[in-house]
Parts: structure tokens; C-alpha cells; sequence
């Protein structure tokens, strides 16, 4: 049951801003509650002139959520309205700005108007005003770099988030230095007492200034953790540049930053902050660390720790039962687990549990589709991408090919033909910049179009860029997908990777050489076994190659975070797997040099073959194929007819690059 909202003074008075915080406190509470309409309407009631410090940006938040769950121009267009007009009422109440002559004084003595100082001659409503500036402008720059149709306003809008990551850094830096003056002058042992800052050590060992009050803790730890994580997962030659300007990203530090207003680092659950205690901004800290720990570990592994997701999961749903957001939380938690029937139960839930913002339902649908790949059940699959196609706005070109992907695999290729003629209409831009993904998905359904409705396994190969494979239970992976694999060698002509068949025909091993390893399984081809002259047969090769070594390589070394029971496991011994999946990796480096379009294969196939050597303790090849995937060569003999990047380079660079960092952590992925 609801509880009546606090009270809220009709007439405002600038001075008293923070008396507001109550009231938005109760709001974001209705809000996560699956109360949405009335969170808003009641945010709008309390400021309809749009003039309180945190009401204002209260609702531009809000509108914020809808624009990019909806990703309509309008919604999105509001948004930034809403968004500059609650940045201009922060800004209308941060400490003026100094004179001409205290602004020269500036350049004599660094710092006179600027860093932990100035934050400490503000007011407490001050310094909330500058936390407020600086979270509505980052709003705002996220919403306009979405919107944006030109490199010009991206770039603008880059340039405000420096602003805002500046304003977090020094309002972090505020933080550190009084809590280091209040640890000095009240712990026993203040000459153990470490100081700290935001470009090295950790900030858990000094006391908190209990005159800070914890709701501007909370919104400055959210925008330094945000602001460390976002920088740390950057490629490498753009980190490079970032730093110059002096920008450090610290991925421990910001997961710190973080779990503090949660009360998550100790690990024990007497230190994890009540509600009643709790700063307005710590909810949004909880749903990053799920976003980082439960989504964005397909491409990242350095500091994932699925466990901290589940006691995140585990309390936010005790606090909020019917709250969206916390339930599609645990939907991936039972993902990450190996779990996607449990997952299937909360994407459900999570569906039914409002009807107010129907776009939030879409994130459930979209999981729910991936849940079903996991459990190869690729019917049941469609009708998740049906609706995302019909009623989504995101990205309608990765539906629709997901959609068609889905029929094809079914053999129902003139339903699928009709929807993969749409895929290249749909694609939208960012910044005047195709989306990786959508143009994957083009270039997919473009094929399956000129090479005259065919396509193999183009399922399985969709849901493996989301993890359907990793995430799928053993017993699945063996006993669906991997008949499906062998179904589709069959009609190759072609015998299992590394079965009695595939080793009397090669004659005898081939042994590894580190780089291209010469499995000959497909010697029968070249003898007149298969019509190795159509189109795209060495494409077909390789992809069902690939997804068959994907397959036993997790059946060799299964998803290290899987909770399963006897019945989902797999009997398949680890030595088998592990030869099979090698057989079949070695086999797409031999044939890599004929693919003519799904250049993508033979990368990824160093990749997985590199995981394959580091789960089984063989980290120095491991690290010759991570090297290989990142030198930025060409890893295929013939590669002419390549031009440009493969595709999803960038994806598989990013997790190169964790992987390469998750071996000198002795983790396994």
C-alpha cells in the first residue's frame, strides 16, 4: 500500500530548497513501485511552474526515462526541453560566480574559486544546486547525443558531460578532503587513517563527516562511479586522449563509489543502508551496479561480480516486489545463472506488474526472446520479436532481422524473406553514425536475400552475440542445439569436428601451430562430396564451424557463474568437448581465406579459441589469439575481399581487451 506523500510547502522559497527532498524522495519511491503515472503527476502537482530546485529536475529525469525507453523524436525532444529547463534552475541556484577580479585572482592562486575550497564556502543548498547543474546537464548531454542528426552537436554534447564529470570530480574532492579533516580530529588512530582522492586510493577508510548530509553523498558517489565506469570501459586509444585532459578512469574506484550509498562494499548485510536511512540517489546507484554486473559483462569481466548483483537483486525486491526495474534485475541474474526458464518467470512478472509505461515492458521482451534462444525454443522466440517489431521504436531493424532470423531457422523463409527485405529500411543513426548492430543485421538479411532465401543456423548465430549459448544449460546446448548444428553439417556433406568420420577422412591429425591450425574435415567437399561452387558456401562452412565450436567449448568449460541442478547438467566428459571444440575452431582458420562476406567469423574464432586455451590453463596461447584479434591485422590469408572493419568489430575488441585483462586474474569466462 501506498504511503501519503510528506508534506510540501504550496509557496516555494529558494532558501529552503532542500525541504523539497522529502517529497521527490516519495516520488522516486512511487516510481519503482510501478507507480508511475502517479509519481509524475504528483512531481508535476508539487511544481507546475517547474521553479524547485529538485521537482524540476525531478521531472525532467522522469521525461528523460520516457525518451529513451520510447526513442520517438518527441519524447526525446521534451525530454531535452525538460532537461534545460531543470539545468537552468540549478544554475539559478548554485553560488554565484566570482567578479572580474576574483576570476583573474583565479589564475594568480589555482584553485581560489575552484576545487575542495570553493565547495567548502558554499552553502549546503549550494553545493546540492551544483550536484543538481551537474546531474541535469549530463542528462541532458546523453538525451542530445542520442537525438543528435551531426558530428557538431555531438561533439557539443561531449563537451558538457567534461563539465559535468569536472563539477562530480571536485564535489568529489570536497567529500574526500572534510572527511579527512573530521577522521583526523576523531579517530584514535588518526595516524593510521588514509587519506584519499579521486585519482588513486580508496576512500573506505576514512569516517564520514556526519554534517554532509547522505542525500549529497549519494548524488555525488552516482556521478563519480557513473563517470569512472563509463571512462573505464572506453577503448584504449580513446582513454589514451581522455587522459591527456587529465580524466583517470579507475573501474574499482567507481564500483566503490557506487556500492557506498547502498552500504554493499562490507558484504555483510547489517551494514547495507535501510530505506528510512537511505540517501534519494541510491536506487539509481543499485540499477548501475546491476546494469554493469548483470548487462554490460557480456563485454567487460574486470570487476563483475555476479554474487554483489544478487544481494542487490534480493534486497531491492523485498523493498520494491512489483517494481520493474528490480525484477528485470533479477531476470538476468537467473540469466548470468544458467537459469532462463527462472528468467523467463521474472520477465513475466516484470511485464504484468505495470501498464502505465508500456515502453518498459519492451527491455522484458527483448530478454525474454534472448531467454528463449538459451533454451533453443525458437518458436516461442518469435513471438517475443514480433511484438518488439510491432510496437518498439529502438531499434526496428535488429527486431525484424531477429524476427526473420527466427522464421528461417523454422524453414519458414517466404515469412522470413518478406521481413528481411524491411531490415535495411528500418536502420536508424546516431550522431549521422550507423549503429553496429542494425548494420550487422542489414547486411545479414541482404545476403539471405541475394544468395536466394538460404541461410544456416542464422538463430543461433543471432543469439550468440547476446550470450544464448554462454547462458544456455548444458543440457540444452547438447541435447537441442548441437543435433541443430549437426543437422546443418549434414547438409554441408560435411562429418561432426573431431567424431571417428572427420578423423578417418582427414587421414590423421593436424598438428597446432598457434596461428592457422589445419583441421581438413572438409576434404570431402573438395572431392566432390558438396557444391563447394555456389555462393557462400565457405561462409557456411565456417559459420556452422564456428557455432559448433562455440557449443562444446561450453560444454567443456561451462558459464562459471551457473547454478544448476543434476538435470540441467551435461555428461559429456571435459577432454571430449574441449577436443572437439578445437577441432572445429581449427577448421575455420583453415577455410577463413575463402569466406567471402562473414569475415566476422574467423576473429571471433581466435577469440573463443583463446578463451577455450585459457579455461583449460594454457594462458600463453591464449594470449598469442587475443594478441592476433587485437594487432589489427588481417587474420585472413585472401582478404581482399574485406573491405573496411568486420563486422561488430569494436564489441569483440572490448571483450578481447577483458579478456586479456581477466587472464593475469586467473578468471574464467
Amino acid at each position: 500500500m501506498s504511503r501519503p506523500p510528506p508534506f510540501v510547502p504550496t509557496t516555494y522559497d529558494p532558501a529552503k530548497a532542500l525541504d523539497d527532498i522529502p517529497g521527490i524522495h516519495w516520488g522516486v519511491h512511487e516510481f519503482l513501485h510501478s507507480r508511475m503515472l502517479e509519481s509524475e503527476e504528483y512531481v508535476h502537482r508539487m511544481d507546475p511552474n517547474k521553479e524547485r530546485l529538485y521537482f524540476a529536475t525531478g521531472y525532467g529525469l522522469v521525461q528523460s526515462i520516457k525518451g529513451l525507453m520510447s526513442y520517438e523524436d518527441k519524447d526525446l525532444l521534451s525530454a531535452i526541453n525538460h532537461t534545460k529547463r531543470g539545468n537552468a534552475v540549478a544554475a539559478a541556484h548554485r553560488k554565484q560566480p566570482p567578479s572580474l577580479a576574483g576570476r583573474l585572482a583565479t589564475y594568480i592562486v589555482p584553485g581560489f574559486h575552484s576545487g575542495p575550497e570553493w565547495i567548502a564556502q558554499m552553502t549546503p543548498l549550494e553545493r546540492h544546486a551544483e550536484l543538481v547543474y551537474a546531474e541535469s546537464l549530463y542528462e541532458k548531454s546523453l538525451l542530445g547525443i542520442v537525438y543528435s542528426g551531426d558530428w557538431l552537436t555531438f561533439i557539443k554534447e561531449v563537451l558538457n558531460m567534461r563539465t559535468t564529470m569536472s563539477i562530480y570530480r571536485q564535489l568529489g574532492r570536497y567529500l574526500e578532503a572534510a572527511d579527512a579533516s573530521y577522521t583526523a580530529s576523531h579517530s584514535q588512530n588518526s595516524e593510521q587513517a588514509q587519506s584519499t582522492s579521486t585519482d588513486g586510493s580508496s576512500c573506505h577508510a576514512l569516517l564520514e563527516d556526519p554534517s554532509i548530509d547522505r542525500h549529497f553523498r549519494a548524488g555525488v558517489y552516482l556521478g563519480l562511479g557513473m563517470s569512472h565506469l563509463a571512462l573505464s570501459l572506453m577503448p584504449g586509444r580513446v582513454l589514451t586522449i581522455v587522459e591527456m585532459f587529465g580524466y583517470r578512469a579507475d573501474r574499482k574506484e567507481g564500483l566503490r563509489y557506487l556500492e557506498k550509498p547502498g552500504g554493499w562494499s562490507s558484504g555483510n548485510a547489517k551494514d547495507v543502508v535501510s530505506q528510512e536511512d537511505e540517501g534519494v540517489r541510491r536506487p539509481f546507484c543499485d540499477m548501475v551496479l546491476l546494469i554493469f554486473h548483470l548487462v554490460l559483462s557480456m563485454y567487460t569481466f574486470e570487476g563483475v561480480d555476479v554474487n554483489m548483483a544478487q544481494r542487490i537483486v534480493e534486497w531491492n525486491l523485498k523493498t520494491y516486489p512489483s517494481g520493474p526495474y528490480f525484477l528485470f534485475g533479477a531476470g538476468r541474474l537467473a540469466l548470468a545463472r544458467s537459469q532462463p526458464e527462472r528468467a523467463l518467470e521474472y520477465y513475466a512478472q516484470a511485464s504484468q506488474c505495470q501498464t502505465q509505461y508500456r515502453n518498459m515492458n519492451h527491455i522484458s521482451w527483448w530478454d525474454s526472446a534472448i531467454a528463449n534462444l538459451a533454451l533453443w525454443d525458437v518458436r516461442a522466440s518469435i513471438e517475443f520479436w514480433s511484438k518488439l517489431v510491432a510496437e518498439s521504436t529502438w531499434s526496428k531493424a535488429t527486431f525484424a532481422y531477429a524476427q526473420a532470423a527466427c522464421l528461417a531457422e523454422l524453414g519458414e523463409h517466404a515469412a522470413a524473406a518478406k521481413l528481411m527485405e524491411k531490415v535495411s529500411g528500418l536502420r536508424q543513426r546516431i550522431a549521422g553514425k550507423s549503429i553496429p548492430l542494425e548494420k550487422f543485421a542489414a547486411r545479414k538479411a541482404r545476403k539471405y536475400i541475394a544468395y536466394n532465401n538460404r541461410s544456416l543456423l542464422p538463430a543461433l548465430e543471432f543469439g550468440y552475440f547476446f550470450s544464448a549459448i554462454a547462458q544456455a544449460p548444458p543440457k540444452i546446448v547438447i541435447e537441442k542445439m548441437v543435433p541443430d548444428v549437426r543437422r546443418a553439417l549434414a547438409e554441408l556433406r560435411l562429418p561432426e569436428a573431431g567424431s571417428d568420420a572427420a578423423q578417418a577422412q582427414n587421414g590423421s591429425a593436424v598438428e597446432c601451430d598457434g596461428q592457422r591450425q589445419g583441421s581438413t574435415n572438409e576434404k570431402g567437399a573438395r572431392n566432390g562430396t558438396a557444391n563447394t561452387a555456389r555462393e557462400g558456401y565457405w561462409d557456411d562452412v565456417c559459420l556452422v564451424r564456428f557455432l559448433e565450436g562455440v557449443c562444446w567449448r561450453y560444454l567443456a568449460y561451462p558459464n562459471p557463474d551457473a547454478e544448476l541442478d543434476e538435470s540441467a547438467r551435461s555428461s559429456v566428459p571435459v577432454e571430449e568437448a574441449s577436443r572437439r571444440a578445437e577441432h572445429t575452431f581449427q577448421a575455420v582458420f583453415e577455410h577463413g581465406p575463402k569466406i567471402e562476406l562473414d569475415h566476422y567469423l574467423v576473429y571471433y574464432s581466435h577469440f573463443e579459441y583463446g578463451q577455450l586455451l585459457a579455461s583449460s590453463g594454457r594462458k600463453d596461447e591464449a594470449r598469442k589469439h587475443f594478441d592476433m584479434v587485437l594487432s589489427g591485422k588481417s587474420l585472413e590469408t585472401n582478404s581482399a575481399g574485406r573491405k573496411g572493419k568486420y563486422s561488430l568489430e569494436n564489441a569483440l575488441l572490448m571483450r578481447t581487451h577483458a579478456a586479456v585483462d581477466a587472464l593475469t586474474q586467473d578468471k574464467q569466462h
